[in-house]
């Protein structure tokens, strides 16, 4: 994000023409703006006194607008040469957006020459604009193209405007800020991969070099699982959720979610209680995934093949204070796997898997050690260890367990539900829409307070669980296709709380727009069971 720019315009003007200079000598591409804490296009017109921060792309939410402004370009390049190709923006994978083509096949013939037109519409750095249309020019823009692009936006019967993205003939619409200029995007790919493809870009580390494309072959499987199935079912946009909740039938479709679940946790039990030697359970997963609901589930299941789960937090096992490793900025990282007591966390692994008593720690973080209270804890032969916590799947953590003893599960909110054909829901969405809700539920945390810590959460995640998530036995999707249309309700008004002085308002109200499109379902429809009860309260399951 750059410099604070305060304006005071008397006459209507773009941001472009607003902050011409800034924009010029920016070290980076600006790719957009938050004009009073609101996210905006540079062609954007504004009349009015306020503050106006550029957008380049080497901060986080530039680099979305960045994927966007690829994500349009790649649709355009295609439409001139595979006119009649349905795409389908799928999930994100490492630094890549894994995308298919349902009514052709992706050969590397029409990938290479897709790339080659992606080029020459980037170098040819061709004006997008954005256009508006009243509800009636809408009526008839969709009944003559039958398109499916910004569809949504007509079906809020209180919005007066429907906007489109145009880039000479091509139309498309993302529920996002994108670009203004195809010459935006200096770096990208896009390459066969699977039965689609692949669409490369840059990180905000390095925005003028593709990563490396590390392969996440079982968290693409998981994808892929749930999304065949939703598929089968019809539910792959929210335009399909909102028919089935219009007509009624949302019941069916959530006790459909809630059996797709629990048969799983069942797959998960029953290949645990296959392996004779695992006497030990590893669970992690980012924030908001669900994991005490899951553990808990998990452990009925497990009972009912005869083996009885036995719960170890590694929160008791952190080293003294003194001994905390440090961030760069001078702090205690208590995420840090370092901040663990490995040694003695291992000797007593080893001496219950070999039948022994140990005394348990716990934790005072208030003082900062490790206390003994006389909670003493001896493995029985028909019991398993449960451990849950953000380093379960890095071996360092059970370093001196043998591998045939520990079964791993990374679990997640692996979200298979798009907007539309180009505009997908992402898992950190999700996951942050679940944290607003719990932690306004149970913590007494402000839908601000939630937002303001986010991107340090997510630091913790990309550092300590996503790079070992590849290692686990089993992933597993704790999804429900059906969770954003009642979390709406509960995280939609305390979202409005967020006013314009707060920089967290921009976020706030990119949730709500995403948010508003879903027709609305009533949380008491939620079974009590539901792993989406960890999130809204009142289910049969205490965290």
């Amino acid at each position: 994000m750059k410099e604070k720019i305060i304006l005071n315009t008397k006459e209507q003007a773009k941001i472009s023409v607003l902050a011409e200079n800034q924009i010029k000598t920016s070290e980076y591409p600006v790719v957009g703006a938050k004009f009073n804490n609101e996210y905006k296009n540079l062609d954007d017109t504004i009349i009015a006194d306020g503050t106006l921060e550029l957008i380049d792309i080497s901060s986080k939410e530039g680099m979305k607008v960045y994927r966007r402004t690829l994500t349009y370009i790649m649709g355009m390049a295609f439409w001139k040469e595979y006119p009649k190709a349905h795409i389908i923006v799928d999930y994100q994978l490492s630094n890549a957006m894994y995308c298919n083509i349902e009514n052709m096949e992706v050969t590397d013939e029409m990938i290479e020459k897709v790339k080659k037109t992606i080029q020459e519409l980037i170098d040819k750095d061709l004006k997008i604009e954005k256009k508006s249309m009243t509800r009636e020019e809408a009526q008839d823009f969709y009944s003559k193209t039958h398109s499916p692009s910004g569809r949504l936006q007509f079906d809020l019967p209180d919005n007066p405007i429907i906007n489109m993205n145009y880039c000479e003939d091509y139309f498309n619409y993302f529920y996002g800020i994108i670009a203004n200029r195809t010459g935006i995007i200096k770096v990208f790919d896009i390459k066969k991969y699977n039965d689609g493809f692949l669409l490369r870009y840059p990180s905000t580390n390095d925005v003028y070099n593709l990563p490396e494309f590390k392969e996440t072959k079982k968290l693409l499987w998981a994808f892929q699982e749930y999304k065949t199935i939703y598929r089968v079912l019809n539910v792959g946009t929210v335009y399909r959720l909102n028919k089935i909740i219009k007509e009624n039938q949302i019941k069916q479709l959530i006790l459909l979610s809630e059996a797709l679940h629990e048969k799983k946790i069942a797959q998960i039990a029953d290949e645990i209680a296959s392996r004779k030697g695992v006497k030990m359970i590893l669970i992690a997963g980012p924030s908001s995934s669900g994991k005490t609901t899951f553990a808990q589930r998990l452990g009925i299941e497990l009972r009912i093949n005869g083996i009885k789960p036995v719960t170890i937090s590694v929160d008791n096992y952190f080293v003294e204070r003194e001994q905390t490793p440090k961030n760069e900025k001078g702090e205690y990282d208590f995420e840090s796997i370092d901040a663990i007591d490995i040694d003695l966390f291992n000797k007593h692994l080893i001496a219950l898997l070999n039948g022994e008593e140990i005394e348990m720690p716990e934790f005072d973080f208030h003082v900062g050690t490790k206390k003994y209270n006389g909670n003493k804890i001896k493995l029985a032969e028909d019991e398993v260890l449960v451990i849950e916590g953000i380093h379960c799947l890095n071996d360092k953590l059970t370093s001196r367990i043998p591998k045939e003893q520990k079964y791993k599960i990374y679990i997640s909110a692996l979200t298979v539900l798009n907007m539309d054909s180009f505009n997908r829901i992402s898992t950190t969405d999700t996951r942050l829409i679940r944290r607003i809700v719990r932690d306004n539920q149970f913590r007494g945390y402000t839908a601000q307070n939630t937002i303001a810590s986010w991107d340090n959460v997510n630091k913790g995640e990309e550092n300590n669980i996503f790079p070992f998530q590849e290692d686990a036995d089993r992933i597993f999707n704790t999804s429900l296709i059906y969770e954003l249309a009642v979390l709406r309700n509960e995280a939609i008004p305390l979202l409005e709380q967020i006013t314009n002085d707060e920089p967290e308002y921009a976020e706030a109200r990119r949730l709500i727009e995403i948010l508003k499109y879903f027709e609305p379902v009533s949380k008491d429809m939620v079974p009590s069971n539901s792993l989406l009860k960890e999130f809204l309260g009142g289910g049969d399951f205490k965290g």
